[in-house]
């Protein structure tokens, strides 16, 4: 394949971008009184405002043009049909199988894989069912009334931001809590004043392998063997999410309760698999398939919609746009919603562990950027922390805005006083204040520069209705399908992760020499230093 620099779309690209540098969004909107509708696009309940960026129909026709020369519209079709397009894993990549309908038929090697997730799914739905209304009982005969979802990465990110994001949905009887880090706080602070009784630990670990996981998994089998006095407690306290039933089984968990999913479905693409269990536990079998929906609405228009009027698409070749073309480095994602507040969090590795690469698919170094740096807190938190580096820092940081018109939780103008700082964020970065406007304003000349707002920051504003289930999965599947059209472009595989094999296989070294102080150390010398220092204080 020719690489991405040589393509003629690419370099017609640059050209473009030169002759807009000098160009500001006040120039461009007061050219075209009616940009803020022309350049916008409402799809499945979801309404995009995409005019506060530099670009023009003429960006917008080459960025197309690129995703046409780079074959993005043959990868869709890939994708939705099984083909394995995880080539450094020879795995197809059908995480959109996961919310298909039941009478849906997606094909893999001869086979539809949608009986098999639909039938885990009604597992799910009767496990959940019991739990929720009391009939499952702990080794003593008491309901459960809290979960603890024992993961890492996918296994985490995805449950804890989706549980945070529709709390508002949640059996408030149970309580939900999740471990992640091996730094036993992580464990002690989530069990901290629980009873064993009425605790159910869901382990999620496809191989049941994960070395954090399973260490944590442990203690909690621990903890409650130590509380409940007795070995045949495990059985009724904990439940997997894995496909080693072996492992399982040795644990001491019946196999009758574990949820299994498929090598054809990412961690950080699993959330809506059995990885969702505790969320699922938490806000009931009918609202996680109202979530379902949510991304099969998405998934349905992003495999159908014209690359100029999908969403994904349109996101995907701005952030493109930004990163390529005007070195942009990173990009903020800004959620008005409180609920939202674990949201970027879980992008950061959905999109920074599918993009990190710098191999292209035909085995060849990049010559260009691919994955930015993903970040980004709930407004109006971050308007009193990082907002002034993107509205006069030195760096271009392309942001996407998200926001609900109705709030779940009502409190007299609360939610109009939230909007309206959603609105005039974008409006500020877009054409922020002239020298001669902070002049009008009386402001000593000493101080005009220092209150000058440059503007010409660009912006997404991303509108929903209200955070409903649904909503949660139009816009996760939003920002998957956004990161997949990247991913295409820069020619990297979205779907495997090397990059965080190196430090695992090193750790299990270290291990044992963090364990014996007499072992010989082989490493460089400051590894070797840092080690004995470790060893002394520790001792």
């Amino acid at each position: 394949m020719t690489s991405l620099t040589k393509l003629p779309e690419y370099q017609s690209l640059r050209e473009h971008q030169q002759s807009l540098a000098g160009t500001h969004l006040r120039e461009l909107f007061a050219q075209d009184a009616e940009r803020g509708q022309r350049f916008a696009l409402e799809a499945v309940g979801i309404y995009l405002d995409y005019s506060k960026n530099l670009i023009t129909q003429q960006t917008l026709d080459l960025l197309i043009g690129l995703a046409r020369a780079t074959g993005l519209e043959q990868r869709i079709g890939a994708m939705f049909r099984g083909d394995k397009i995880n080539a450094t894993e020879g795995r197809a990549v059908l995480h959109t199988a996961l919310r298909a309908p039941r009478d849906a038929v997606v094909q893999l090697d001869g086979a539809n894989v949608v009986p098999d997730v639909h039938a885990v799914l009604d597992r799910m739905s009767g496990f959940c069912a019991q739990v929720r209304s009391g009939q499952w009982k702990g080794h003593t005969g008491k309901p459960i009334r809290t979960i603890v979802n024992v993961g890492i990465g996918g296994s985490d990110l995805g449950p804890l931001m989706a549980f945070e994001a529709l709390k508002h949905y949640s059996q408030r009887n149970l309580s939900l809590r999740f471990v992640s880090n091996v730094d036993p706080t992580d464990f002690a602070e989530a069990v901290q004043g629980l009873n064993a009784e009425e605790t159910l630990f869901v382990v999620c670990s496809k191989t049941f392998t994960t070395l954090e996981t399973l260490a944590n998994a442990r203690l909690a089998r621990a903890w409650c063997v130590e509380a409940l006095g007795s070995e045949a407690a495990v059985g009724r306290h904990f439940v997997a999410v894995s496909t080693n039933a072996e492992k399982v089984a040795e644990f001491g968990i019946d196999t009758q309760n574990m949820f299994g999913f498929w090598d054809w479905v990412g961690g950080r693409y699993s959330y809506d698999s059995a990885i969702g269990l505790s969320l699922m536990l938490a806000i009931g079998p009918e609202r996680f398939s109202e979530m379902l929906g949510g991304f099969r609405a998405m998934d349905e228009h992003f495999r159908t919609a014209p690359l100029d009027e999908n969403l994904p698409v349109l996101l995907g070749l701005i952030g493109v746009w930004y990163n390529n073309f005007w070195g942009a480095e990173s990009h903020a994602v800004l959620p008005y919603d409180q609920y939202l507040k674990r949201f970027s969090a879980y992008l950061q590795q959905l999109d920074m562990e599918s993009n990190g690469k710098q191999v292209t698919l035909s085995g060849e170094r990049c010559d260009y950027q691919t994955g930015p740096i993903i970040w980004g807190e709930p407004g109006t938190n971050g308007q009193h922390a990082f907002y002034q580096l993107i509205h006069q820092g030195t760096k271009l940081i392309p942001c996407d805005f998200l926001a609900f018109a109705n709030s779940l939780n009502p409190r007299g103008n609360q939610h109009d006083l939230l909007m309206a700082n959603f609105f005039a964020q974008t409006e500020a970065l877009a054409f922020g204040k002239t020298e001669a406007q902070v002049r009008a304003d009386g402001v000593p000349e000493a101080l005009v520069l220092h209150k000058v707002f440059q503007g010409n920051r660009p912006t997404n504003t991303i509108l929903f209705d209200r955070l409903t289930p649904a909503a949660l999965g139009k816009l996760v599947a939003l920002y998957e399908h956004k990161v997949f059209v990247q991913g295409v472009i820069w020619n990297v595989n979205s779907f495997d992760q090397w990059g965080v094999e190196l430090g695992k296989v090193l750790a299990q070294r270290i291990i044992p020499e963090l364990e014996d102080p007499k072992a010989v150390l082989a490493h460089d010398s400051s590894t070797n230093e840092l080690i004995r220092r470790y060893r002394a204080l520790k001792s």
